[in-house]
């Protein structure tokens, strides 16, 4: 088994993810891509894409919180820590569920999901996300992204990233872009530890 191939086994458990966030970003990270671009309301009904074992609920207010994920392992470590503050839903059964709450949801987020999607299943995501979400709601991404001049280690780091599509800034736009008529975009180079590059999509109707 490769290096990667143990770094990624040891990721799909909650602990190990945990750990790899503290080491590489810290509480930082996720207040300033809360606080900056997300800017999450009290009360509003919060919709989180690949939630994982769902610590963003750590940074947020109280607010009305529906996490989705397709790992059980961490749907379960979420629903054992913060079970008081949402409903977690395993697999494609949140599909069906999210359906008959279509267009109910105020925010969406899909944080470091789209670069583990193909082009088809990112499509599906910001689809999906569209029909969730209210008519002047928001859906926040936040993904590696490759650009321009980029130092040779943050290119390595990202073409080694667990999610094997890692894009550029143009290619992220497009697939938002097919289902939101407006798409903001904001790159960071500075929110690791490590040098990596993040683009933060802002996207709405």
């Amino acid at each position: 088994m490769s290096a990667f191939d143990q770094l990624a086994r040891i990721l799909s458990l909650p602990a190990g993810y945990r750990l790899l966030r503290r080491v590489v970003g810290g509480g930082g990270l996720w207040r300033t891509y809360l606080e900056t671009y997300v800017a999450p309301v009290p009360g509003e009904k919060v919709l989180d894409i690949g939630c994982g074992p769902a610590d963003v609920l750590q940074y947020l207010p109280q607010v009305d919180y529906t996490g989705v994920d397709h790992s059980e392992k961490y749907i379960r470590s979420a629903q054992a820590r913060y079970g008081s503050r949402g409903r977690f839903w395993c697999g494609d059964v949140s599909r069906v569920a999210l359906e008959q709450e279509r267009g109910t949801f105020s925010l969406a987020l899909a944080t470091g999901v789209v670069h583990h999607l193909n082009d088809t299943q990112a499509s599906d995501l910001f689809s999906l996300a569209r029909r969730a979400l209210r008519p002047h709601g928001r859906l926040i991404t936040f993904d590696g992204c490759f650009v321009p001049g980029q130092s040779t280690v943050a290119r390595w780091i990202l073409a080694h990233d667990r999610g094997k599509f890692v894009r550029s800034r143009a290619e992220y736009d497009r697939l938002a872009s097919a289902a939101f008529s407006r798409v903001e975009g904001y790159l960071r180079h500075d929110l690791l530890r490590i040098p990596y590059t993040h683009l933060i999509l802002r996207c709405s109707n």
